[in-house]
């Protein structure tokens, strides 16, 4: 199980259905990036993830999170 979490996918469907591509090219990466996030198999970098939390409308804590022991 991936330590980093995230709700991406909730997130892009309460956005107005924003498909993967248009999260992607709004935020500077590939769809294969979204994909590999959204699933848990990439922690984006910090910039990513900030971007993608802009993008989405909301703050960074409501895109991701941590699961486990620090």
């Amino acid at each position: 199980m991936a330590a980093i979490r995230n709700d991406i996918r909730r997130l892009r469907f309460a956005k107005g259905e924003m498909t993967q591509q248009e999260l992607a090219d709004r935020v500077g990466v590939t769809r294969q990036t979204v994909i590999a996030i959204e699933q848990d198999k990439y922690a984006p970098s910090l910039e990513t993830a900030f971007r993608i939390a802009l993008v989405l409308g909301v703050r960074l804590e409501e895109v991701f999170s941590h699961r486990g022991k620090i």
